[in-house]
């Protein structure tokens, strides 16, 4: 993997940072938090415009055909400016559509999503936090005639007021040897039996619990084959995971410039506040903190595209980036003292983001559980550093 940026990589971060200073200032971020829907429709459109929601899309359906790791420097700038749009959730599922849905169902949803014209979103988790337990998916989907009947809740929907569709995970029989006895379906929110309740989350973003009550679907929305869904679902995490890790390095380096910044600027004890050695060597962690993210997310995106085992890298940024990013706003706050926790500066906008992304699609626990099982449950002798076989299911 090459690290540095190529001439082309560089052209496309640098317009998304200049469009994204300019219309997504946190004083909307801030206006957002407050909004019904979370997002303004006219900044959905200008990402649809320029071209950046078909990016990674198939040409063939209105897209651009990039690699993952171009789509990752777009959603990286997103998350440096908080972005208040539903990019993440609806790159997630769309890259999912275009991997296992069948030629019908990407033909209806890819050039709608290109043109910005329709969100989406998935539902996955349920009581069990766990991401990547298969066990814990309890909702049920029955089947009647040509159609499916969903019962059950899901948690933590990202947003679902302002989806029109939503990829629901759903158990359509009993886990065998075979298969984990799981279906994916495509669920228009706006179906009857579908009931939205909405979250209070520490980012103050837009997700939901959200309940299906003989919920009807045609078997013609499945994506993938019957009880055949947990590896489709398995892969659209990894996407997602590697995604969100690109925004948490995008809001941790803005974050962390602002920290920086501020000790240079800061007087105390007739010497900026940088000067002191505790400062000096916490704003040197914090940036080696943000580089080892970085350089971890990109190897996990690129590894994608390659089309080689990527599980556990993506495991290890999303570990990684949950611990090291975290402590990094919190340093972040500390640096700039009792300013830094008030809720009226801007600053904690950052912090609220990156602190809930850390907690977002598995936590450090369960993504160190998942690279633990590649490097000791795999049969014969484990030596690390070595390439790593695809993780067990």
């Amino acid at each position: 993997m090459d690290t540095l940026l190529t001439e082309e990589e560089e052209m496309l971060k640098n317009s998304a940072r200049e469009f994204l200073e300019k219309e997504s200032p946190p004083s909307l971020v801030r206006q957002m938090e407050k909004d019904p829907v979370g997002y303004p429709p006219a900044l959905w459109k200008q990402f649809a415009d320029l071209g950046m929601l078909g990016m990674a899309l198939p040409e063939q359906y209105g897209g651009q055909g990039a690699p993952m790791t171009q789509l990752g420097l777009i959603m990286e700038e997103a998350g440096r400016h908080l972005a208040p749009v539903p990019l993440h959730s609806t790159m997630t599922v769309a890259l999912t559509i275009a991997k296992d849905g069948a030629d019908q169902q990407k033909q209806a949803i890819l050039p709608e999503v290109a043109k910005g014209n329709m969100i989406l979103t998935w539902a996955l988790v349920e009581v069990d936090p766990r991401y990547y337990n298969p066990d814990a998916v309890n909702l049920a989907a029955t089947a009647r005639g040509d159609d499916f009947i969903l019962n059950g809740t899901k948690l933590f929907v990202d947003n679902f007021e302002a989806s029109d569709k939503v990829l629901v995970v759903a158990r359509t029989a009993a886990a065998s040897a075979r298969n984990k006895g799981l279906s994916l379906f495509l669920v228009d929110s706006k179906s009857t039996g579908v009931t939205n309740i909405p979250l209070v989350t520490t980012a103050k973003d837009r997700q939901s619990e959200v309940r299906f009550k003989d919920v009807r679907v045609p078997k013609a929305n499945m994506i993938g084959a019957l009880n055949q869904g947990w590896p489709i679902a398995e892969a659209m995490l990894d996407r997602g995971v590697g995604l969100l890790c690109a925004m948490m390095v995008g809001a941790a380096r803005k974050d962390a410039e602002m920290a920086i910044e501020y000790a240079k600027n800061r007087v105390a004890f007739g010497r900026p506040i940088g000067a002191f050695q505790s400062v000096a060597h916490t704003c040197a962690d914090m940036i080696m903190w943000v580089d080892g993210a970085q350089l971890l997310t990109y190897e996990a995106l690129w590894k994608m595209d390659q089309g080689q085992p990527h599980g556990v890298e993506v495991s290890q940024a999303k570990s990684f980036s949950n611990e090291k990013l975290q402590a990094l706003v919190r340093c972040s706050q500390s640096i700039h003292g009792g300013i830094g926790f008030m809720m009226e500066f801007n600053l904690h906008l950052w912090y609220r983001r990156v602190a809930a992304w850390s907690l977002r699609m598995g936590s450090t626990y369960e993504h160190r559980a998942r690279i633990a099982r590649a490097l000791l449950d795999q049969p014969g002798k484990v030596m690390l550093g070595e390439p790593v076989v695809a993780l067990p299911s």
